[in-house]
């Protein structure tokens, strides 16, 4: 309230306050220094209650420039002065000119007649209010034995001064610090506080004030108030054309004769009922004001959290890209490494084979050399038929391709992270939350009842929860690597069901999907955990075999036919785990040497099984057996097949080994080890041969060191 009762000339707490025309106040004393002379004869700005229109400050600094150049006169001297609040203060008018003031707040201009300041009434009311609130703010400022400083952190000692405009108490070293006596608050009144009162009356006023319903301060007993025209006479009546109270001399003989007036006890009444029905809108007003302050500040605790909690989650996020990055980084590098390795194996294996044939066909040709100088025709002739043999044979070792390298230099991966890091450089927040108009799918719903898993493959199948404003314009599938790892894509298109083949058996799988459309990528949906089978059921393949290679029994038999050894490789492809399967020998005749073992999926189909470097095979005969991979024969055992033989073969990639059966035992020492990467099951045999595979089986009990 104490802002309601301030000077807007001053600053202070009005002191015998004049009421203007347009119903602001200000003090008599500011009241002599905002008055305005004009010369005589010149028309004064007129109040807007004289029908004259307002002049503001630029208006009448206009007019006073034109004044002072053309008549010689100023409406004010150059030595203009200011107020505490910023309002020009004027000096004193001399009393044989015409005189105006314009009001500081709404800077409404109104003469002055010939009564000079004592035609403005005197805002008693206003007045009163003041000396009330004085008295209430000194009997609270007397609860304690001195007014201590408002500014000092600790222990605050006892205030010296205190600001009028400020309205706050300050010790010597704060109001030095904190209201220096220059700059803007040169202007400000510094006072002495309020003193202590009297030892006595101290309990009775600190009573007074502790009460929460304490009586206030007596007022002081007014004068009834008189009329400003005729002195003698008291207000008794209300004019409600000028709005005014009135005598009754003026209803009489003044210019309030023929306008409307009313008794001045009911417009009293009246208007006191109209402000308290102000009041009560008001009041709702600043309750809800004190509400939304309230509001506001627990936002700013809001905002603080909010920040600290969303910065956190930033952080969080990036250091995830990061790892995620790291990740991927190591994983390429070991592709690169893998790549690396296989290539320097595959030229070190062909260059080691190549100059074994070389040393052996050389050793030959020296000694066909040597047999050439001999002149015993006999003893020529009966070693020349081996030798020619010998020499086609060595001959027909140099096949095409063999003396062309296997691998190449270069390394034929190609990492392409332009489009990533283009989404990096344009990763930025989302202005603003989408609360209507189109959006993201929602998550679509997994149907549990219709996913499943047969053998090494599983099939998923899901559907929309909610038609979006924006249709779906497809689904994204997604699967973890069997072991817990990161997700990745395994189908993107518009089908609510897919099958993925070629999983690892005995391994679980994470599923999830999202749906995505022209506004963005919905989120996930919930997780699904599906189970391969335990062992593999898998038959052999048409669509990679030979021609000559003929399938029946479901594509369970295999048999040929050409004379050449022909390729088939089976359904399944195994990456990880230990898996076992037979073949079974249906048909042998004129003691052929088939092959069995893995390979990969690019494997040669038109030569014996592990005559290249991408198999790994047994080939065996009625009596005996031998392991080759990359053309090269090694680990010659006893023992061979005939019809209703079993060859057993055991893939461990725990070990990374493969290891051979016949009959349910072990066919010599393990055959292959330091195997990786994907291997499908495969078979090479002709037209003498026909085998039945068998899978589903369990692992061999013993096995041989």
């Amino acid at each position: 309230m104490e802002e309601e009762l301030k000077c807007p000339v001053c600053g202070s707490l009005f002191k015998d306050p004049i009421l203007l025309p347009c119903s602001h106040n200000v003090c008599l004393a500011c009241v002599r220094n905002i008055t305005v002379q004009t010369p005589e004869g010149e028309t004064p700005v007129q109040s807007r209650a004289s029908g004259s229109s307002d002049y503001d400050y630029l208006d009448m600094d206009k007019m006073s420039l034109y004044s002072e150049t053309d008549s010689g006169y100023g409406s004010y001297t150059p030595c203009q002065l200011k107020s505490p609040n910023g309002v020009r203060v004027f000096p004193p008018a001399n009393h044989h000119r015409h005189c105006s003031l314009t009001c500081p707040l709404c800077h409404r201009s109104v003469s002055l007649d010939e009564r000079g300041l004592r035609g403005f009434p005197r805002n008693r009311l206003l007045d009163s209010i003041v000396t009330r609130y004085q008295q209430n703010r000194r009997a609270s400022a007397s609860s304690s034995t001195a007014v201590k400083c408002q500014l000092c952190d600790r222990n605050p000692v006892e205030a010296t001064v205190m600001c009028e405009q400020c309205d706050v108490y300050y010790c010597n070293a704060c109001q030095q610090r904190c209201h220096p006596s220059r700059g803007p608050l040169a202007k400000h009144r510094l006072v002495p506080p309020p003193p202590p009162p009297p030892a006595p009356n101290r309990a009775a006023a600190g009573g007074a004030a502790s009460g929460a319903g304490g009586p206030p301060p007596p007022a002081t007993p007014r004068k009834p108030a008189t009329c400003v025209d005729h002195e003698a006479e008291h207000f008794s009546m209300y004019c409600y054309s000028c709005k005014a109270p009135v005598c009754m001399k003026c209803l009489e003989e003044g210019k309030h004769a023929k306008h409307d007036v009313k008794t001045l006890p009911m417009m009293w009444k009246q208007h006191k009922c109209q402000i308290s029905q102000a009041l009560n809108g008001v009041s709702d007003k600043a309750k809800d004001a004190k509400e939304f302050l309230v509001q506001l500040k627990n936002m700013l605790q809001q905002i603080q959290e909010n920040g600290v909690e969303f910065e956190a989650c930033l952080v969080a996020q990036c250091d995830s890209l990061i790892e995620a990055l790291t990740r991927q980084k190591a994983k390429l590098l070991t592709k690169v490494t893998k790549e690396k390795e296989y290539k320097l194996k595959v030229v070190r294996d062909q260059i080691s084979h190549c100059t074994m044939k070389l040393r052996q066909t050389t050793g030959m040709m020296e000694f066909c050399l040597e047999v050439l100088k001999e002149n015993d025709p006999s003893g020529f002739l009966q070693i020349s038929d081996a030798l020619i043999k010998r020499v086609i044979s060595s001959q027909d070792q140099w096949v095409k391709g063999a003396l062309e390298p296997k691998v190449g230099p270069e390394f034929d991966l190609t990492l392409n992270t332009d489009s990533l890091l283009q989404t990096i450089l344009q990763l930025d927040f989302c202005q603003g939350k989408v609360e209507s108009g189109p959006s993201v799918p929602p998550a679509p719903l997994l149907q549990l009842e219709t996913c499943c898993t047969r053998n090494n493959s599983a099939t998923l199948a899901w559907r929309a929860t909610a038609a979006p404003v924006s249709p779906i314009e497809g689904y994204i599938l997604e699967l973890d690597d069997g072991n817990g790892g990161q997700y990745r894509e395994v189908y993107v298109g518009k089908e609510t069901v897919c099958t993925v083949d070629g999983l690892h058996f005995n391994s679980s799988y994470n599923a999830r999907v999202k749906a995505y459309n022209a506004v963005g990528v919905g989120p996930y949906s919930k997780t699904v955990v599906l189970k391969t089978s335990d062992v593999a059921w898998f038959s052999f393949d048409p669509s990679t075999a030979h021609r000559d290679i003929v399938l029946t029994n479901e594509n369970q038999t295999v048999s040929c036919s050409s004379y050449d050894d022909r390729v088939v490789l089976g359904t399944a492809a195994f990456s990880k785990g230990i898996h076992y399967w037979e073949i079974r020998i249906d048909r042998y005749d004129n003691h052929p040497d088939p092959a069995f073992g893995v390979a990969r999926i690019n494997t040669m189909k038109d030569m014996m099984l592990g005559k290249d470097d991408k198999a790994w095979a047994m080939y065996v005969d009625n009596n005996r057996s031998w392991f080759m991979h990359n053309n090269s024969h090694t680990n010659r055992a006893e023992g061979g097949i005939i019809k209703g033989s079993t060859i057993g073969v055991l893939l461990d990639l725990t070990k990374r080994t493969l290891t051979f059966y016949i009959n349910k035992k072990q066919h010599g020492p393990t055959s292959f080890d330091n195997l990786d990467g994907v291997f499908v099951p495969a078979v090479s045999l002709n037209r003498n041969v026909q085998a039945t595979l068998l899978t589903g089986l369990e692992l061999p009990k013993t096995t041989q060191p």
